[in-house]
């Protein structure tokens, strides 16, 4: 629910057009508004710090050149040595391990909501409000997070792992509008930057260069073998970071009939398992870390499950172990990568979530 006019409001803008629409929007209804923007990695000095993406002194200067449009403070957190330390490094230390991290869920988890809200009540906020697209409604001790009207942009997935408290101090204002709107309100608005491209890169990977990042941060995989379903060599690799389950890519026999796909790696031996798309299909995965919104259920629970941000759910029993979750999917389903987040959703609503381990 937003809140009240002329109620004081910290505005998260990471530069982009959603964030500083929010801003702009809160402003126009009467609300105190406060940016603030988080510093995470520098990418100054990049070629991609000249388009402008998350990140880069550029978007500080979008963020900045908004507030000043419209006349509310703009502040910004540096928060870049927490991120290296807690994002970065699990990212590449995942890598290391033939794991696929998922950085943007880590980032909510550890670093945006926690720094964000401490400002906001350190300048007297009665709100946080982002551009994410997500709904969240709090009644009492229950949180229900919901996905996006728009569900090409939902961005519920990357939440699941925020602490459930936060969230009845955040408003998600974009939840209920679709992209297309969005950049209508922002042109209407004038902001100086509405037509601005999204970014679809990790942001302290502005280039899309994972192989030579992990790389240069000593986070290289094991080199070995390539080793088909009969258990012949068919190649060798220099790393098993360059590798993720259900990769196609750049394999050995990946033209006509003899289409072949990662189905398994091995860390420990550097080998890369590749065989037909029917070896990709998995019915259990074992969850870690699990999170629940409001609290894991006594019994099995009958929900769908996400695997990936861009892939679909599936229809599943989740039944939590300890601080984990057995997740038996009803029908095999392909690209299950150790080191992803695995979303359990009941309809439109988030139930929890956790990272697939095996």
């Amino acid at each position: 629910m937003e809140p009240q006019p002329r109620t004081r409001v910290v505005v998260a803008m990471s530069g982009g057009v959603d964030s500083s629409a929010v801003a702009a929007l809160l402003h126009e209804r009467g609300h105190d508004v406060v940016g603030v923007t988080l510093k995470l990695y520098d990418a100054q000095g990049t070629a991609a710090s000249i388009g402008g993406r998350c990140c880069t002194p550029r978007d500080i200067e979008d963020a900045r050149a908004t507030a000043a449009r419209f006349g509310f403070p703009h502040y910004v957190v540096d928060e870049s040595e927490a991120f290296a330390r807690g994002v970065i490094d699990d990212f590449v230390e995942a890598h290391k391990v033939a794991r696929t991290p998922n950085p943007c869920v880590r980032c909510n988890e550890k670093m945006k909501f926690g720094p964000l809200v401490r400002f906001a009540r350190s300048v007297g906020a009665e709100a946080l409000a982002t551009g994410h697209y997500a709904r969240v409604a709090v009644d009492g001790a229950n949180v229900r997070l919901r996905r996006a009207i728009d569900r090409d942009k939902d961005q519920s997935y990357f939440l699941f792992a925020v602490a459930p408290k936060l969230f009845s101090y955040v408003w998600f204002p974009l939840g209920e509008m679709n992209k297309g709107a969005v950049r209508d309100e922002a042109k209407r608005l004038g902001l100086p930057n509405w037509d601005k491209p999204d970014s679809h890169e990790i942001c302290f990977i502005p280039d899309g260069n994972h192989k030579a990042f992990v790389e240069s941060r000593g986070g290289a995989g094991t080199a070995g073998e390539i080793v088909d379903e009969a258990g012949a060599v068919v190649g060798a690799h220099g790393g098993t970071h360059n590798f993720t389950v259900g990769q196609r890519k750049g394999l050995p026999g990946i033209g006509g009939a003899d289409k072949r796909f990662v189905v398994k790696i091995d860390p420990s031996t550097g080998k890369v398992f590749i065989g037909p798309r029917g070896d990709l299909g998995r019915t259990e995965v074992d969850v870690a870390e699990t999170r629940w919104l409001n609290g894991a259920a006594a019994q099995a629970v009958r929900c769908e499950v996400q695997i990936r941000h861009h892939s679909r759910s599936h229809p599943a029993t989740v039944t939590a172990r300890d601080d984990g979750a057995k997740v038996i999917f009803d029908q095999p389903v392909e690209g299950v990568s150790p080191g992803q987040a695995a979303v359990f959703f009941r309809e439109d609503e988030v139930l929890g979530g956790g990272w697939i381990c095996g």
